[in-house]
């Protein structure tokens, strides 16, 4: 439900959105608007954001962990202009039906595998469905975030044609030192969030230690959510050019299902473990610098479909195990003056096995219609991306990459892009890429609508971007146009349901983000976006505008946001259904001692009544409160 006569207000929280223009997320965290910004997202190694083709916007740790979030997602939603994720409930997104998490950018889903989230540059997403797997993205482990807006396919191949979300992960840095961070907080619906790191510094070894735990009755019955989770990174200094690191991220979740509110569900239950293990041995020189780095992301899933009579329990559970193993090597080299080269080689293995066990036995069940299946693909890929300083003010990009994929044959993905700087200060970049999507192993082989003629997805993205840097006040805004066909699209054929390469995308818009450094006290950010769809999709609302506060002096440190979802469609087609809102939150800490904080947040503060997910009704207000314990 909108909040009655807003219109005026609606507006001008948009037209503040592009005269504020938002946060760069573009300026790292020393908050310090003369920051240059180094990258890894947009070209596999560290890099300058400034001499890039691509749009880059970067969430520090200092803002991820400002509003005591467990999660990443929902401070990049208010940081990024048009992404989007949904929701459902106060903690949990679930996986299977009526499952949140969706994220969405200028109206290209990760639903559907087309936009991917990576940790450390390593791909994950779940090896049948294609699709993100959202409450394995936890805080405890980010030292920061890089959303790169557009095509990302040259550099990390299938999945990446809308975009990406890379996590880079924590790691000491500096002289030898210890440091211990502890929150805890409880809140409304029984809320618990809990978690602790340790980082060391010791001479040439380093370690990031990290344990969570959440759990929450939410706003519904039957809609419990319970997660553990855990990351270690050890890393090693052989000497000044080269260093070796091993990590591994573990998070087991259990969340109850309770359908929507017109068709309620019961012992619909899931038991989810999802793990990433990855080492890299990376090399480090004046002129060159590079990595190898092995790496797996697998999941074991365990899901009770439920039933709507609670007397006729289901008989069956729901199994799968996939796992996406990957080789990765890239080494980049200045060859001459201005001129930067990077080459590298992707291999993946992506396997999946879907199945049904007996409840009473636990044996495996014969299953007809597709229901069970097992599929094993490979992936090899080798790219080039060649950029040339050509005057103190002008840079060039160009790249191509050669995929192949053991099912649906070899794919040639390029991109180009312009950089001119007229002053030190700003930036004009032009772009145009390609992205691609091979089919999941669910869309060619599972349920009767699989097809194992499918081709890839493809897109083209075309951008006009400009950002410029003044004294205290940061902007930029952003043009873009992209369409693609041969999208996987369940059609009827010969009267039945399929998968067909036949649809079409066709989407523009326009997104724009602004820095405020206001006095000593205050800071402001603000960013909005305009999607114009030429086929609606559920999911990705047409405006998404947002504006912050932050207030920090002496002991105290608050932050107000105000955000606004314009026309978020939640059903298409005949029966269209969209909903718009306003989500006020804030959080307020207090640093008592040195070592000890105390905090409070407060979410939808306006209580708003709004569906993200169609027959999911959101929480009204909600209060998170706790302590920080930093050793």
């Amino acid at each position: 439900m909108v909040i009655n006569n807003m219109k005026t207000k609606q507006w001008l929280l948009i037209l503040c959105g592009v005269a504020l223009n938002t946060q760069a997320a573009i300026i790292t965290e020393n908050d310090s608007l003369y920051l240059q910004e180094i990258v890894v997202t947009g070209t596999r190694n560290a890099t300058d954001v400034r001499y890039l083709p691509m749009t880059v916007s970067v969430i520090g740790r200092e803002t991820l962990t400002e509003q005591h979030q467990t999660n990443v997602l929902p401070t990049v939603m208010q940081q990024v202009p048009g992404f989007f994720v949904t929701s459902r409930s106060m903690m949990g997104y679930g996986v299977s039906t009526g499952a949140a998490g969706g994220i969405n950018l200028r109206g290209i889903t990760g639903g559907s595998g087309q936009l991917m989230v990576l940790i450390d540059g390593h791909p994950q997403y779940q090896g049948i469905y294609g699709h993100p797997i959202s409450d394995s993205y936890q805080t405890l482990m980010a030292e920061q975030v890089e959303v790169l807006r557009g095509p990302a396919s040259v550099l990390y191949g299938s999945n990446a044609m809308g975009g990406v979300l890379n996590i880079v992960t924590r790691q000491p840095v500096g002289r030898d030192y210890i440091a211990t961070n502890i929150n805890l907080g409880v809140g409304s619906y029984g809320t618990i969030q809990a978690d602790a790191s340790n980082q060391l510094r010791s001479g040439k070894f380093s370690s990031t230690v990290s344990a969570q735990y959440g759990r929450t009755d939410n706003h519904r019955p039957r809609m419990g959510f319970e997660q553990y989770g855990g990351y270690v990174k050890l890393g090693y200094d052989f000497n000044a050019h080269w260093n070796a690191y091993v990590d591994a991220n573990i998070t087991h979740f259990n969340a109850s299902y309770p359908g929507a509110e017109s068709k309620p569900m019961y012992e619909a239950d899931q038991w989810i473990t999802r793990g990433v293990v990855s080492a890299a041995l990376e090399n480090h020189y004046g002129k060159t610098s590079g990595a190898l780095s092995v790496y797996t992301n697998f999941g074991r899933h365990k899901i009770d479909d439920g039933t709507t009579d609670p007397e006729k329990p289901t008989a069956r559970y729901f199994r799968s195990k996939d796992a996406l193993m990957g080789i990765s090597w890239y080494q980049s080299a200045q060859l001459f003056e201005g001129n930067h080269l990077t080459v590298g080689i992707d291999y993946q293995h992506i396997y999946g096995n879907a199945y049904y066990t007996s409840k009473a036995t636990d044996e495996v069940l014969e299953t007809p219609n597709k229901q069970s299946g097992e599929s094993y693909r490979n992936e090899i890929a080798g790219y080039v991306d060649f950029r040339q300083d050509l005057l103190s003010w002008l840079t060039v990009d160009a790249g191509i990459r050669l995929d192949h994929h053991s099912i649906t044959g070899t794919e040639w993905v390029p991109q180009f892009g312009v950089v001119v700087r007229p002053v030190s200060t700003s930036e004009m970049k032009a772009m145009v890429s390609k992205g691609f999507r091979n089919p999941t192993m669910r869309e060619m082989y599972l349920y009767p609508p699989s097809n194992t003629d499918l081709k890839p997805e493809r897109l083209w993205n075309y951008e006009l971007s400009w950002r410029q840097r003044l004294s205290d006040f940061t902007y930029g805004i952003n043009l873009f146009y992209l369409k693609g066909d041969n999208m996987i699209q369940t059609m009827p054929v010969d009267g039945k349901p399929r998968n067909v390469n036949t649809g079409e995308i066709e989407n523009y818009g326009l997104e724009a983000e602004a820095k405020y450094l206001i006095n000593r006290y205050f800071s402001m950010t603000a960013n909005t976006s305009f999607l114009h769809m030429k086929n609606k999709i559920v999911a990705a609302p047409i405006s998404k505008s947002f504006l912050g506060v932050n207030y920090h002096q002496g002991r105290w440190f608050a932050t107000l946001g105000l955000q606004y979802i314009k026309d978020l469609y939640t059903v298409v087609g005949e029966t269209e259904t969209k909903e718009s809102f306003w989500l006020l939150d804030a959080s307020v800490t207090f640093a008592a001692t040195k070592a000890l904080s105390v905090w409070v947040r407060g979410e939808n503060l306006l209580a708003q009544k709004y569906e993200i997910n169609l027959g999911y009704p959101m929480p009204r207000a909600t209060f998170m409160g706790g302590i920080s314990v930093n050793l």
